[in-house]
């Protein structure tokens, strides 16, 4: 058994002893969304609105919701959230350990069981792990995004509505009445205002702070946040700081971002520094599917970035979808260039560029199960490419000074979720609903295409058999969404 095993089994010991739904992670960890006013504790739980009359007393509410607190309560009671029935299905259907243990067992969770097991659950608890997004600003408009997180999706969806997909996808009235609507970028926000008058209390324990966005780079308070790090007299230098970006921002916006983070490195005035960018693809395929990317800048300034840092480490975050498979190994092969040439024992995480492949979700209808399953084979081709650079893990009987060379390939980790969707892919089977999720697929991009001026039959040439057939199904009554 290894040693990581070894934890996670008495880390799952020890939150059992406190209740069998017990999860530190719903204090400990947090994603806000101050663009909606909204907030979850893990990423499986939706999220749920923070009243402002909450903040207006306490700006912690961010996280310390009432509606949190009673969850919490309900742990410390061994009782189990029904907002975390993710873990109970995996717990109740498997012998796998659910992630209420992983997270748990997390260097930003397990230090500080002792001290809330014996917690109140009606006191205030600061996150030791923070992802926030200030806005939806953002200058891209990706197939698979909405308007929550993109203010050209808010532009379009005003102009021209909802797609005409069963479910209506991104539709706004659907936004407005669950309350998720968010603010627009330029008008006064009560929970930023709420975040900056908690955050000088916030971060002087922060394990992990992660800005996201929208597009963080195009807004102030990222700024702000890196400015106030690089002012402060005892820095959290513990601290690990992530920062995503698309990229795609003009050339004078990137070079200001490296200029801080060039400082902060140099400094040391934080544990790690992280970028997360995104691409699902690669050239023409990458720049359908998100609009507003130019692939070729996109590279150029992941290198500028590279090139300009020593520690500073950079994930490519891809959302494997359709439309990815089939110029992702040219996506694969920029990374491994980028490995070969700035991989270093310096870098924070050792590894300068890591591939980071999930597979789509939500919307359905661009998933990657809408294919024929004799597309996983091309997927196959992925993996072995993968496994053909190279691939060595860094273990402790590797001396230091060897490091550099070991580190050019791709990691088991980087490999296995490629291996991972086409998994997934042969796990489906055909049936009514991929029937309309195929429908959907269609009436989806025939509008992208009449919207945004893309021509889908021309830059997918290899989907003209498979978009054809589709075009083909009708429509059936219970597929009408009512929502």
């Amino acid at each position: 058994m290894t040693e990581e095993r070894v934890k996670l089994l008495d880390t799952n010991e020890k939150i059992n002893k406190v209740g069998c739904g017990f999860c530190l992670a719903k204090w400990t960890q947090v994603t806000i969304h101050l663009q909606t006013g909204r907030t979850h504790s893990c990423h499986h739980p939706t999220t749920h609105h923070v009243p402002v009359s909450e903040l207006k007393r306490n700006p912690s509410a961010l996280h310390n919701t009432k509606f949190k607190k009673l969850r919490r309560k309900e742990m410390l009671e061994g009782k189990r959230p029904k907002e975390c029935d993710y873990c109970w299905n995996v717990e109740d259907n498997s012998k796998e350990l659910s992630d209420r243990t992983y997270k748990s067992s997390e260097p930003w969770s397990l230090p500080y069981l002792e001290e809330i097991k014996k917690l109140n659950w009606r006191k205030d608890y600061n996150p030791k792990y923070v992802e926030v997004a200030f806005s939806n600003a953002c200058n891209f408009k990706c197939s698979y995004c909405g308007p929550q997180y993109s203010s050209k999706w808010v532009e379009e969806l005003k102009q021209h509505g909802s797609y005409p997909t069963t479910d209506k996808f991104n539709d706004l009235e659907g936004l407005k009445q669950n309350n998720e609507m968010p603010f627009k970028h330029t008008e006064y926000n009560p929970y930023v205002e709420a975040f900056w008058k908690w955050w000088p209390d916030l971060y002087k324990d922060l394990d992990t702070f992660r800005i996201t966005g929208g597009e963080p780079l195009m807004n102030s308070d990222t700024w702000k946040v890196l400015d106030y790090i690089l002012e402060q007299e005892n820095p959290n230098t513990n601290l690990k700081l992530s920062i995503n970006s698309n990229l795609g921002i003009p050339d004078k916006l990137v070079d200001k971002f490296i200029e801080k983070i060039v400082r902060i490195e140099k400094e040391g005035r934080v544990k790690e520094l992280c970028i997360f960018t995104s691409t699902d693809t690669a050239e023409s395929h990458a720049e359908y599917l998100r609009t507003g990317l130019d692939y070729e800048k996109f590279k150029v300034n992941i290198e500028k970035i590279l090139s300009s840092t020593q520690k500073t480490c950079l994930v490519i975050m891809s959302t494997f979808n359709a439309l990815s498979i089939f110029k992702y190994k040219i996506l694969m092969e920029f990374v491994y260039q980028m490995k070969k040439s700035y991989n270093s024992k310096y870098r924070y995480w050792l590894t300068a560029l890591t591939l980071d492949t999930s597979y789509l979700r939500y919307p359905e209808h661009q998933s990657v199960k809408i294919l024929p399953p004799d597309y996983a084979s091309l997927v196959d081709d992925l993996t072995e490419y993968a496994n053909d650079r190279d691939t060595i893990i860094p273990h402790s009987y590797i001396p230091i000074d060897k490091w550099e060379t070991w580190l050019t390939g791709f990691t088991e980790i980087e490999v296995s979720k490629i291996k991972r969707v086409a998994d997934y892919m042969r796990s489906i089977k055909e049936d009514d609903t991929i029937k309309k999720h195929r429908y959907n697929f269609v009436k989806h991009f025939d509008t992208h295409d009449e919207r945004r001026g893309t021509n889908f039959m021309e830059t997918f040439p290899e989907l003209k058999d498979f978009y054809n057939t589709s075009k083909k199904i009708r429509l059936k009554r219970k597929w009408i969404s009512l929502t």
